[in-house]
């Protein structure tokens, strides 16, 4: 039984460290391997098709425990509700996404607007009502984001 990728092989095909391997097979992302007759952990070459899914759909903005559940759902299709689907869960995350990238547009505006006025200082600007920068609206009591 000399087939498989040892950690240090896997982790380096990854892009991902020997702890972040252990820790995937904590969280049951990952199934414990095999062991070589010498004590090496073997895994097999789906391994590395997992792994690359799980950091890809990291970068999507998923969380783990959303990569747990799409992974989880990949592996156990049957019996499962179609409220479940990745495409669902796909939307949630792109909506989720896209009021992020609302939220910080806005931010990137204010900034703009600071560096335009000459902001010099916060406590100043948050007391002055022609400052761009929205801390003038935290001492009228207004909802804050």
């Amino acid at each position: 039984m000399n087939t498989g990728l040892r950690s240090g092989e896997l982790a380096d095909a990854a892009g991902v460290n020997l702890q972040t391997l252990r820790y995937y097979e904590r969280r049951g992302l990952l199934a414990e391997p095999q062991r070589s007759p010498g004590g090496h952990r073997l895994y097999p070459a789906e391994a590395l098709t997992l792994l690359l899914v799980i950091k890809t759909a990291q970068r999507l903005g998923f969380t783990l425990d959303e990569v747990a559940e799409l992974v989880d759902l990949g592996t156990h299709r049957h019996g499962r509700r179609v409220d479940s689907s990745l495409q669902r869960r796909a939307a949630t995350k792109l909506t989720e996404i896209e009021a992020k990238i609302a939220d910080l547009q806005v931010i990137a505006t204010s900034l703009r607007a600071a560096l335009d006025a000459g902001c010099d200082d916060l406590t100043t600007c948050a007391t002055s009502d022609c400052c761009p920068i929205p801390l003038a609206d935290l001492g009228r009591g207004e909802p804050t984001r």
